[in-house]
């Protein structure tokens, strides 16, 4: 399912990160999603702080390796998710974790 790489309110907006770990790797074939109030398609998407699209899709299959934000009309700037170009990564969920709550660990390459 969709999970949010960071707690926030219901009022911002969200970048959702599919499969749901972190951190996100290229080789695995990373869709990210920009949710929040506003027009849909009206969101401004930044890579590597920098402006990247202007008014495309809320959806995208990840192609480059870097930190990725989204801006939504009405909810601000996302939380960045960093989508890595590594051989080996050791991921956890990408959901929010709290203190004495088991976690599964993948060593993946």
């Amino acid at each position: 399912g969709w999970c949010p790489l960071s707690p926030a309110g219901a009022q911002s907006t969200q970048l959702l990160v599919e499969p749901p770990w972190t951190p996100a790797v290229l080789w695995d074939r990373v869709t990210l999603t920009c949710q929040g109030l506003g027009t849909s398609g009206a969101t401004t998407w930044y890579k590597d702080g920098r402006n990247w699209w202007k008014k495309k899709p809320d959806r995208f299959l990840v192609t480059e390796s870097g930190t990725y934000k989204c801006d939504r009309p009405g909810t601000g700037l996302s939380n960045p998710v960093s989508v890595l170009d590594a051989r080996l990564v050791l991921q956890v969920p990408a959901w929010t974790l709290l203190e004495g709550d088991s976690v599964t660990l993948r060593c993946r390459g």
